[in-house]
């Protein structure tokens, strides 16, 4: 998935749960793009786990306890009904869990700090703290940059729909005046 697409197809649910979190949406959205390869994984596309959550623990209001197994003898991960409720759930998991990372998420390399040296990475499993910690401050740049971008666009958009519109009535009142004129 373009990058562009995935801030534009995730990014106002992170933002959602960002704000009932306290998590900033730019960080956590630079998470889920590791954890999911940018939106391409299965748990991705075809259940809605952007963490790579497994199906312990009881169910809470996003998830409602269903489960999927990508392969036989291995770890069974939570699988939600839409976007919303799988991010919503992460962040949930993410504030419950790993507080100290989420109280400094607003500085991104603190948050990526926090994160990568919790018990959220694993290096029995292979993970790399440093290589971690790195993809999540390139990624949140990457995504404020995308961000920034979308917002200059839509002002200039708005610019110049407002300056259409004012040439429009300029033009209906020249066109006005002159009309007025002949018939006189």
């Amino acid at each position: 998935m373009l990058k562009e697409i995935f801030v534009q197809s995730y990014y106002p649910q992170v933002k959602e749960a960002g704000i009932k979190y306290g998590i900033n949406p730019v960080v956590l959205l630079a998470q889920i793009a590791i954890e999911t390869g940018w939106g391409e994984s299965v748990l991705c596309k075809e259940h809605f786990n952007f963490g790579g959550l497994t199906g312990f623990g009881k169910p809470s209001e996003f998830w409602p306890g269903s489960k999927v197994q990508l392969c036989e003898k291995g770890l069974t991960y939570r699988s939600y009904s839409d976007a919303r409720s799988g991010i919503l759930d992460m962040a949930r998991l993410l504030r419950s869990s790993y507080a100290p990372a989420c109280n400094v998420s607003n500085v991104p390399a603190a948050y990526a700090q926090e994160i990568a040296y919790s018990r959220y990475i694993s290096e029995v499993n292979g993970d790399n703290r440093m290589q971690y910690k790195k993809l999540i401050i390139q990624i949140a740049a990457s995504i404020q940059k995308i961000l920034t971008l979308r917002r200059q666009s839509s002002n200039f958009q708005l610019i110049i729909s407002k300056t259409l519109h004012y040439n429009m009535e300029q033009n209906k009142t020249v066109y006005n005046n002159i009309k007025n004129k002949k018939v006189r």
